[in-house]
């Protein structure tokens, strides 16, 4: 049976993990297709790198959540940031590694990663 202490810790630690994922409505939403095609590519690790990042960093008002088909299969795991006020930016073949480089650079700084665009992948 677990101490009173470690099931604190849990707890504060699956409300951490809820706070990340529900966000604030008028915040960054980042959406990660789940979708069998999305999870057979690889996107629950995906999802799972975007919540670890964020939660590590302390970061508050970024929306994680899953989403269906975005109905680019061929680019699966697929990201989309859509941020109040700016272009939805769409991001293809993620991977966990990725998506850390998507919090620092795009999230923290708010400087795309062009790269891992999907118009970096169709040209």
């Amino acid at each position: 049976m677990k101490s009173l202490a470690e099931l604190q810790a849990i707890r504060d630690k699956a409300r951490a993990q809820i706070s990340v994922r529900e966000g604030q409505e008028d915040g960054i939403r980042i959406l990660v297709g789940m979708a069998t095609c999305g999870i057979a590519a690889g996107a629950r690790p995906v999802l799972t790198a975007f919540i670890d990042e964020l939660e590590k960093r302390g970061i508050t008002n970024v929306q994680v959540t899953q989403t269906g088909c975005i109905g680019i299969c061929q680019f699966e795991p697929v990201v989309e940031v859509v941020t109040p006020g700016k272009d939805k930016v769409t991001y293809v073949k993620m991977t966990p590694e990725m998506a850390v480089r998507v919090v620092n650079d795009h999230i923290v700084n708010g400087n795309v990663v062009q790269e891992f665009t999907i118009g970096a992948h169709t040209k």
